[in-house]
């Protein structure tokens, strides 16, 4: 499965490197918008977020959703590459 993680953080001067290093702990990921993460794991959204929430405050938001084969936008070919063959 295909989750797509998006965030924004608001707490200014907070380090958020253990925040990227429990992302990329979740699977294969493939992160080419700035605050967009694309990763290819068994867990579910929940599981995701459990694992993410330590890292990050109340004032950050976070969204977590499964891909499904819906989906357009404009990226490189290697990301359409990387979706595709996850996806199907």
């Amino acid at each position: 499965m295909i989750l797509l993680v998006t965030y924004d953080l608001r707490t200014s001067g907070r380090n958020y490197a253990s925040l990227y290093e429990a992302l990329k702990a979740q699977g294969t990921w493939w992160h080419y918008l700035a605050s967009t993460w694309l990763l290819d794991t068994q867990k579910t959204p929940q599981q995701v977020y459990q694992a993410l929430a330590p890292h990050i405050t109340t004032a950050d938001s976070i969204l977590i959703v499964q891909i499904t084969n819906s989906y357009w936008g404009y990226l490189p070919n290697d990301a359409w590459e990387w979706i595709r063959t996850r996806i199907g």
